[in-house]
């Protein structure tokens, strides 16, 4: 069968999805190809928000208009949180949890062996909370880089989250199992891990293990010119041990990207996060101790309930102090099954909210100029990627990172693809 995939929201997701479309060229199928009429579309959904949500449900719309006769299985988080919801939608055939989506194959091989098309949608879920089920996963980008699944799952329950409904509680696998997927993908000709999950920091509760003895196993792996990456970990669970490591490491990028969320204290206290401002601030502090040049992303919520006008003004003026490089800026969306929804606290008003984001947004884009600048004429390595054509008289140009995550670009040059080169900024 030819199969097209659609997925949305974070790296996980991504990662899941290219290994269930490994799981499923190895029997036989075939991706559709760019225009091609599919006969199954499977859509891996994202619900961090109700901009997510909608998102969601505009791509399962538009896929059954481009794709009629083809079967619509949807999954992912918003298939876990919402599953008779989008079964009522159009064109929907299957609806499966975030456990069954890692069954597709035998699945999908069920689907061939039907007689008849069904006429109502048929939903496939489990009680996410009660599983201890690991599903591993790593995905390709253009072979350069790879994003590994170390955890899912989260046992913080933020007063605004659902995440821990739609992901379950946190899990893991062994390090030998990371190890041996990182060594794997490496083989196979990737140059860059990024290690991913939904809480990675908490790694180590389904093996008691601990993650900075992941980042050694993963440090020590024998294969030249390789770097890892850290995806998003907690503040609380940043801890200076690990800070240290990266700082002396063989191959781990001076790069992080740390959840802040909100610079008041009062905010944070309300949101259930389980440190304070000043301790992020120390984190921050440490890492540009012993790595003045790295790259630290920050994720921040605006207009969440309780972030009063006093509230913002102190997040503000934290956000404008820290010696950070990007924000990653999210605008709070009210999420059924949430805490925040049964406090009795000031609603902020949906124009304020985007108002303040887009405060934050432009806060960011200064931020990120200013790291830029501060490293013109600094000696860095590029892993060069692929191409991108601007427009027809403009000619190709190729993009890379470097290790403290600055893109850069030169003329497209097809054998310094998925390749370092020293360069000067």
């Amino acid at each position: 069968m030819k199969i097209a995939f659609y997925t949305l929201g974070c790296k996980l997701n991504f990662a899941e999805t290219s290994s269930l479309g490994r799981a499923l060229m190895e029997r036989g199928h075939t991706r559709a190809k760019k225009d091609e009429q599919a006969d199954i579309c499977i859509i891996n959904t994202c619900s961090v928000t109700d901009t997510a949500d909608h998102k969601d449900r505009q791509i399962i719309h538009r896929l059954h208009r481009q794709h009629p006769g083809a079967i619509l299985i949807v999954t992912g988080c918003y298939a876990q949180l919402k599953p008779d919801e989008i079964a009522h939608i159009e064109g929907v055939d299957y609806v499966l949890g975030q456990n069954e989506k890692f069954h597709l194959p035998e699945f999908i091989a069920q689907i061939e062996q039907s007689v008849s098309r069904r006429q109502t949608s048929v939903v496939h879920t489990s009680p996410i909370r009660e599983s201890d089920d690991f599903y591993g996963a790593y995905s390709h980008d253009d072979r350069t880089r790879c994003f590994i699944k170390i955890q899912d799952g989260c046992n913080y329950f933020c007063s605004y989250c659902t995440i821990p409904l739609a992901r379950g509680k946190s899990r893991n696998p062994s390090i030998d199992t990371i190890v041996q997927e990182a060594t794997q993908a490496l083989q196979g000709g990737a140059k860059e891990l990024i290690l991913s999950g939904v809480n990675i920091g908490d790694f180590g509760h389904s093996t008691h293990e601990r993650f900075i003895d992941l980042l050694r196993a993963l440090d020590a792996i024998d294969h030249a010119d390789f770097r890892i990456r850290i995806s998003s970990c907690e503040p609380n669970l940043l801890s200076d041990e690990i800070i240290d490591f990266v700082a002396q490491s063989r191959h781990f990028a001076p790069h992080f990207h740390i959840p802040l969320q909100s610079g008041s204290n009062t905010v944070l206290q309300i949101m259930g996060r389980r440190y304070t401002r000043e301790l992020f601030a120390e984190r921050v502090a440490h890492i540009k101790s012993v790595m003045p040049h790295a790259f630290i992303g920050v994720d921040c919520m605006v207009g969440v309930r309780g972030e009063t006008a006093e509230c913002w003004a102190e997040y503000v003026e934290f956000i404008e102090a820290l010696p950070v490089s990007q924000l990653h800026v999210f605008t709070y969306s009210e999420r059924a099954n949430t805490r925040m929804l049964t406090m009795d606290l000031e609603v902020i008003p949906q124009r304020e909210r985007e108002r303040r984001s887009r405060q934050l947004h432009a806060i960011s884009a200064r931020k990120t100029e200013q790291f830029y600048r501060e490293h013109e004429g600094y000696r860095a390595v590029v892993l060069w990627e692929g191409s991108q054509k601007q427009k027809e008289d403009v000619e190709r140009i190729m993009y890379g990172f470097t290790e403290n995550y600055i893109k850069v670009s030169c003329p497209y040059d097809k054998t310094k693809i998925n390749t370092f080169e020293t360069v000067i900024l």
